[in-house]
């Protein structure tokens, strides 16, 4: 347990029943009424933001959480169903804590999951991954433009803007925070 003065932008903090990672913390001081601490947390399962004020000296309950290495298998239903590299336990997560990452993941991936118990609140692709080129858009342009583009749709499913030279089957390093083309492999 912490007090409320004690939060810090990355903590995990658990409110009722959720798990929030604490963005910014402010201690704010008015002429009339109490101080407080103003905080913007981001939920840990859906990522959704929002603002929450404690009063001074609150207790809050930190939580530890523990990062293990999980390699993605397939998509199971609507879940996705990974391996832990080091014991071989499988673990089924739900599109929601899995989120924007579903349009990166291919078999075998491995990525970084935050554990509380036996949940998993997050997980955490690599920053670079090389994924083959299914299926490009017909260029339209017949001249050649200086950095025209066209746009590749990866064996994931994702989008990605790519210079015209990139073929359907050719493999690509992709930067999955941003979405962008990196170069070919």
């Amino acid at each position: 347990m912490i007090t409320s003065n004690q939060l810090n932008p990355g903590m995990i903090i658990q409110v009722g029943r959720k798990f929030f990672r604490v963005e910014s913390a402010v201690k704010v001081t008015v002429t009339k009424g109490a101080p407080f601490m103003k905080t913007k947390l981001k939920e840990m399962t859906t990522g959704k933001a929002q603002e929450k004020n404690f009063k001074l000296d609150q207790t809050i309950k930190r939580v530890t959480l523990i990062e293990q290495t999980l390699e993605f298998l397939y998509l199971e239903g609507k879940d996705y169903l990974f391996l832990d590299v080091n014991n071989l336990e499988q673990f089924l997560v739900s599109p929601d804590v899995v989120g924007g990452c579903a349009h990166y993941l291919k078999e075998g991936v491995n990525l970084k999951a935050s554990f509380y118990g036996d949940t998993i609140f997050a997980i955490e692709l690599p920053q670079f991954l090389e994924i083959m080129v299914a299926n490009t858009e017909e260029e339209e342009q017949q001249t050649p433009v200086t950095n025209a583009v066209k746009i590749a749709v990866l064996e994931t499913g994702a989008k990605v803007e790519v210079p015209l030279f990139i073929e359907v089957g050719d493999i690509i390093k992709v930067d999955t925070s941003t979405g962008e083309y990196i170069q070919r492999v």
